[in-house]
């Protein structure tokens, strides 16, 4: 058997406090790293969010009635639960602290995603924070920005930290995908006895996106942007909604 090449992963130093409008292109080359053709930059969603504005105060909401009621079944703030229905298809589940909800994107995760950690308000004014509109045109732009000024070809997923159905903890997750595969079909394939692969589909970009929430952390890291080589999947052209389950098939709605 063929040896793997190696994937190393490296966090990009010197990123500041991204503000509403800032340039995430020249804040990748501002770190001074070495980009070549087919690294990929894994991007914590929350900078790609305030970049895009993606904040809102929450003083500044307005609760509707249906807001009000539900935030009293699951003792949250109406004005957070305004947004989080604005953000949502559906609610999926919910008790008391909890509110799961199928977002917009399609993905299925806590609260529509909107945080308040590491989200600097304005005195006492509170403000929250929002998935970025479109991941995947976030990637696409991030990764022909660089193109343009770095001449090199690399891919880009935006990664968040989600729950997951029957286990504890959170883990990293690919909410938008350019340059790289982001699920690869390996049925058919041989294994190495020579018998057909049956179901075996590998989700590239939520791997990466794990792997590479290791080295961003959770807390006050300051880490928000990584840099995957030798990454043994791609170049390709995948979106984050490859890697969603069709509600048909899907045992957990």
């Amino acid at each position: 058997m063929r040896a793997p090449a190696p994937l190393t992963l490296q966090p990009l130093a010197g990123v500041p406090e991204v503000r509403p409008g800032d340039d995430l292109a020249a804040i990748v080359l501002a770190t001074g790293c070495e980009l070549r053709d087919r690294d990929v930059l894994v991007v914590a969603q929350k900078i790609v969010s305030k970049a895009e504005g993606r904040t809102v105060f929450l003083d500044e909401v307005v609760p509707s009635a249906q807001a009000r009621a539900l935030a009293a079944e699951v003792e949250k703030d109406a004005r957070q639960v305004e947004l989080i229905l604005a953000e949502s298809k559906r609610v999926l589940r919910q008790r008391p602290g909890v509110l799961i909800v199928e977002h917009r994107l399609g993905v299925v995760l806590a609260n529509a995603g909107i945080d308040s950690s590491n989200v600097p308000g304005e005195g006492a004014r509170e403000r929250v924070l929002l998935l970025p509109e479109d991941p995947d045109r976030s990637c696409m732009d991030l990764r022909r920005a660089l193109a343009a000024r770095a001449g090199v070809d690399v891919g880009v997923v935006i990664n968040d930290s989600v729950g997951r159905a029957w286990r504890l903890g959170t883990s990293g997750i690919a909410l938008g995908v350019s340059g790289l595969p982001a699920l690869v079909d390996l049925r058919g394939r041989l294994d190495r006895d020579g018998r057909p692969l049956q179901v075996s589909e590998v989700a590239v970009a939520d791997e990466l996106a794990a792997a590479a929430s290791l080295m961003m952390g959770q807390g006050n890291e300051g880490c928000p942007i990584v840099l995957a080589r030798g990454v043994p999947y791609g170049p390709g052209e995948g979106v984050a909604s490859d890697l969603l389950r069709p509600a048909e098939i899907d045992l957990f709605r």
